[in-house]
């Protein structure tokens, strides 16, 4: 394995353990309390609405389009690059009183008003009752990846880390999505796609450290499971900064220069990271210890040391 340092000391992390998490339970009251008090701000895609792809002949001026659309008293517009940079993609929530062939009918003759050389590609007309159902189907996946984790981690490791992991990949989501709902920013399903990705990849980070600690109780017969958790997440730390580093980098990279198409599904992949780096070491690991997780887990006793009284069974 490439190290990118390595510390001759084991750091202790569980010495800290109720201080990080009283630090992890604020952030999900603070996240907790942001969803049930402002909610997400879901996109067209959940509350159903008009999507048109328009293009021109030239790169689209995205501001000047924004303020031709503003012209039409319609609120709520998102308009962004799609594809290309003469690709343009117009968002509109659902109107009282307006029907989907109408509000497309206003956007385009506003677009044609500013620009006769503007296209229509395709325009779709998405329901209510579309909406509710990517609401809930959203919500099956993500149970369901939630379950699927469990019981792989029940079957690779022990019951303990499966529900240590869960705990602490649930906490990164939660995050996620508190931070959504506490600036408002737009829901969609894209961003979806990015809270199940960092489930997938929470999972993995939290999978290494419980390999270790595993290989741990089974090398280190004179330590205490504290100590042994320790050096399993300082010998990983080395591994942790790099991948970590790397995937932020590439991550970091859409959010800055992806446009307005990939921004939000990209800051979510920015807060999960950054979260799941956090919890896999400093959540899922004390959790892992107040379960009360054992040598005696993995390791099978010795015919002398299941014996009482001294006696060999």
């Amino acid at each position: 394995m490439i190290e990118f340092f390595k510390l001759k000391r084991d750091i202790p992390f569980m010495r800290y353990g109720r201080v990080t998490t009283t630090i992890s339970l604020l952030t999900f009251a603070l996240a907790i309390w942001a969803l049930s008090a402002k909610g997400l701000n879901f996109g067209v895609d959940f509350t159903g609405g008009t999507v048109l792809e328009v293009t021109y002949n030239q790169p689209a001026q995205i501001e000047r389009i924004r303020h031709a659309l503003e012209q039409t008293g319609l609120t709520e517009i998102t308009v962004q690059n799609f594809g290309s940079a003469r690709d343009v993609l117009i968002r509109l929530p659902n109107k009282t009183g307006l029907t989907g062939s109408q509000a497309s009918e206003h956007i385009m003759a506003a677009l044609r008003a500013d620009n006769a050389q503007v296209e229509l590609k395709r325009v779709d007309f998405i329901g209510p009752q579309v909406g509710k159902e990517l609401y809930e189907n959203g919500s099956l996946a993500l149970l369901v990846v939630c379950l699927g984790i469990m019981v792989y981690l029940a079957l690779r490791f022990q019951w303990k880390f499966a529900l240590a992991a869960i705990i602490a990949n649930m906490h990164d989501v939660v995050i996620i999505l508190g931070c959504f709902a506490f600036f408002q920013w737009e829901f969609s399903l894209t961003v979806l796609a990015g809270v199940l990705a960092i489930l997938g990849y929470s999972v993995n980070e939290s999978v290494v450290v419980f390999d270790r600690i595993r290989e741990n109780l089974r090398k280190m017969r004179k330590a205490n499971v504290a100590e042994i958790i320790d050096n399993a997440i300082t010998t990983t730390m080395s591994r942790t900064v790099i991948t970590h580093a790397m995937t932020q980098t590439m991550v970091l990279s859409m959010l800055f220069f992806g446009g307005e198409a990939l921004h939000y599904f990209a800051l979510a992949l920015t807060i999960g990271i950054l979260f799941g780096i956090y919890s896999s070491v400093l959540v899922a690991s004390p959790i892992v210890l107040w379960l009360g997780v054992s040598r005696d887990d993995f390791v099978k006793p010795s015919k002398a040391e299941a014996g009482t009284d001294g006696a060999v069974v």
